[in-house]
């Protein structure tokens, strides 16, 4: 039960850190990122690849936050010419793009068969409990630092811009603010954020493939930034919480619901996570960390 509750943690962090990047560039710019999953998926394989070459994880994880985010300059240049549903459609096809690169290169990737064998954070420790609470630590210590840095940008005069730019972007401009160069910069810290993230994930799970890193990924993400509350660090963090809650509680739906085959278990638990973000918009729209005088 120490096993299974360390590797719920684990998990929850990592998209804890998902969830920041993501809040950043959507709750306080307003850049709808449809393709999260895929600078997650980017700086997975990337830690991953270095890691395998002899190259420490103090560097490969660093190398995965910095390929992440030059993956999202480009994108960065296009949100300048397109509104925001239209680039919602471009970082889905971005994403998209990216797991058929990662499926079809099979000289770099391997394919569909994923990368076996990738070291893990404390080799040294023997695989146990030790060893999920060291892994713990670190991520846990990353994501306080993320957590801290957030709050930081959200005083900040950047972060004052940024949502600026969210709430009106032409009152913006009228001010003779360029919005152009901070959309840019959010796009690379957000999507190094998940860059980051995939790096720790490679390394926890040791073992990666093309189909952990579905558009699935990326709603649940935003299922924890709106049931958190969109714009608030808090709100990440609350509504990652839940959001795992609901994931590893809704398993034990076998048990309420006998008879049910595992496609058929997997379809309720989405239902029953999908039900959970239309009482969530019905109900609480602006999140539960969101402003409780408004509806």
């Amino acid at each position: 039960m120490d096993a299974y509750l360390a590797a719920i943690a684990i998990i929850a962090l990592i998209y804890m850190l998902l969830s920041l990047g993501l809040t950043l560039q959507y709750g306080l710019t307003g850049l709808i990122n449809f393709g999260h999953v895929g600078f997650f998926a980017i700086g997975a394989y990337t830690s991953a690849l270095l890691s395998l070459q002899g190259l420490p994880l103090a560097l490969t994880i660093p190398a995965a936050a910095v390929t992440a985010g030059l993956a999202a300059w480009p994108i960065g240049l296009i949100s300048l010419r397109l509104r925001d549903d239209y680039f919602a459609i471009v970082t889905l096809g971005f994403s998209e793009t990216v797991r058929l690169v990662i499926t079809s290169e099979k000289w770099l990737t391997n394919g569909v068969q994923g990368i076996p064998g990738i070291p893990r954070l404390f080799e040294t420790i023997s695989v146990g409990i030790g060893a999920q609470l060291a892994v713990m630590g670190v991520i846990l210590a990353v994501t306080l630092v993320a957590i801290y840095a957030m709050r930081r940008i959200v005083a900040s005069p950047f972060g004052r811009v940024i949502e600026a730019i969210r709430d009106n972007e032409e009152a913006l401009q009228a001010l003779g603010k360029d919005p152009a160069g901070f959309k840019i910069q959010v796009l690379i810290l957000g999507s190094a954020l998940a860059g980051i993230a995939g790096a720790f994930y490679a390394h926890y799970i040791t073992y990666i493939v093309p189909d952990q890193f579905i558009p699935l990924v990326t709603f649940y993400v935003w299922m924890a930034i709106i049931i958190g509350g969109v714009g608030r660090v808090s709100g990440a963090i609350v509504g990652t919480g839940l959001l795992m809650l609901f994931l590893e509680g809704s398993r034990f739906l076998r048990d309420i619901v006998p008879g049910v085959s595992e496609v058929e278990m997997a379809s309720l638990r989405i239902g029953v996570v999908g039900l959970l973000l239309v009482l969530f918009t019905i109900y609480r729209p602006q999140g539960l960390m969101g402003d409780f005088t408004k509806r």
